[in-house]
């Protein structure tokens, strides 16, 4: 099967072709651990996710290997500690809270169905590897020492720019960097730099006598390197991640290996937004995992977190999505859907061949859940289909065998024109026995976008079909 991925740094859908087909490597910028993971941070890890299934699928669960880094040592993460335990050392401090922030992100987002990584790296336990980067950098003439700092030199790369297409004009004029006096040139940034009093600190590389601590971009460069090696096959992130944080891992990785490329693939999802609106503290729509799981401040109600993930799931991933109430309403419908339909059902043999198709097209997750919605549709009329939907949704982390009343954790009914729905369930019922399923399938969606899910049962009695309906929140 032809994997074909766009690729950021191409401009153009390419065919995934492994360097090393027993060992698919990909690397994914994770969280940095300081605070709750907001929505946006799920969606690239729900994408990715989604990726790694496929790849495993393909090629064989033993022959990939997906590297998610945790960011431990920031300026945030260094001011939350200190604030938290002022009386701990600095490094201690660091790790405390890192691994306390840690382990929620991974709760929560284990309940959006997430499959652990092959490697989590931390940060902090490649220091060693990071100070080797800024000695070959130094070495090679690409990077400098100056007032304790280890700076990339940007005009000793011929082609730095490629990966975000700007030239080094455009980014000089629109950049937000510091121009500081010991820079050679504006648009040279920190490898390496002194620790202020209090900050964690380590001793730093290339001669430097004063203690410090790694830059945001080497991180990066270190921990894949160390993981997957000088040139892997694919590399991911959110697209606001593509300048300066990626363009400047290619650069300190390939001037430090002498290669011509760090990853054959770079993907990047698009932004996230809430309710139309960018989502911010400011504007009070700033919203975490862990709060669409408990239930707080976003539609007044819990969201299971295989409802998240469909949500997430229904844009493809490089297109921008709106994150709304009514989404996860839709997702949640259809998820009773098939809770009650494979109720004590086990999978039998593999993911439907059209869905793997669907996601093999650049992860086009839209036209996969397509082809999901009919197979479901079937699996409603065909008890001998639901084996094969039960194995597809367990590829997609769709399903975990939830029932209707744990999809249902936490909401309240929402008022309805019962009246309305009556009158469209009755039209439904019409549209079923005229054999118009087109019809019947739209007047659901209708009723799935009010909120209200519907179950068909045949009455013992008749033999007629029995619509009962029931508002989903």
């Amino acid at each position: 099967m032809t994997l074909r991925l766009y690729n950021t740094l191409s401009r153009s859908k390419d065919e995934l072709r492994p360097l090393d087909p027993t060992n698919v490597r990909m690397y994914v910028c994770g969280p940095t651990v300081y605070h709750f993971a907001h929505i946006g941070n799920a969606r690239p890890v729900i994408v990715f996710d989604v990726l790694y299934r496929l790849l495993r699928h393909v090629y064989g669960a033993d022959h990939v290997t997906y590297v998610r880094n945790i960011t431990d040592v920031d300026d945030k993460i260094n001011a939350r500690a200190a604030e938290r335990y002022p009386d701990m050392d600095p490094l201690k401090a660091i790790r405390k809270l890192t691994e306390e922030t840690a382990a929620q992100f991974h709760k929560d987002i284990a309940a959006l169905g997430v499959l652990p990584p092959s490697v989590e790296p931390r940060a902090t336990d490649h220091i060693g590897e990071m100070k080797a980067l800024c000695e070959a950098l130094v070495k090679n003439g690409h990077a400098y020492v100056a007032e304790d700092h280890v700076l990339f030199d940007v005009p000793s790369m011929k082609d730095y720019g490629r990966l975000s297409g700007r030239s080094l004009e455009e980014m000089e004029a629109g950049a937000r960097v510091e121009v500081a006096p010991y820079k050679k040139d504006a648009m040279d940034f920190v490898l390496w730099k002194p620790s202020k009093a209090g900050e964690p600190a380590w001793d730093s590389p290339c001669g430097i006598k004063t203690k410090g601590r790694p830059g945001w971009h080497i991180e990066c460069s270190a921990m894949a390197g160390k993981h997957l090696g000088q040139v892997f096959d694919i590399h991911g992130g959110g697209i606001d991640l593509v300048f300066p944080h990626h363009e400047n891992e290619v650069a300190q990785s390939r001037c430090a290996h002498g290669t011509a490329a760090m990853a054959q693939v770079w993907m990047h999802n698009g932004f996230l937004q809430v309710e139309g609106e960018k989502m911010s503290k400011s504007l009070g729509n700033f919203i975490t995992i862990h709060q669409l799981l408990d239930g707080k401040d976003f539609g007044g109600s819990q969201w299971h977190g295989r409802v998240v993930r469909l949500a997430m799931m229904g844009t493809h991933y490089r297109q921008p999505i709106d994150w709304t109430v009514e989404r996860l309403v839709q997702a949640r419908s259809t998820l009773f859907e098939i809770a009650d339909t494979l109720a004590g059902v086990e999978a039998e043999g593999g993911p439907n061949e059209d869905v793997v198709a669907a996601l093999s097209d650049d992860l086009n997750t839209p036209s996969a859940l397509s082809i999901v919605y009919g197979l479901l549709k079937s699996a409603r009329r065909n008890e001998a289909a639901r084996p094969g939907l039960r194995a597809t949704l367990d590829f997609l982390g769709l399903y975990g065998g939830e029932t209707r009343d744990e999809l249902n954790v936490g909401f309240e009914a929402k008022a309805v024109d019962a009246a309305k729905v009556e009158g469209l369930v009755a039209a439904r019922l019409a549209a079923r026995k005229a054999k118009d399923f087109k019809e019947s399938d739209r007047i659901r969606d209708e009723l799935a976008g009010m909120g209200v899910s519907l179950k068909d049962a045949k009455d013992p009695k008749t033999g007629e079909i029995v619509t009962t309906w029931e508002v989903a929140r």
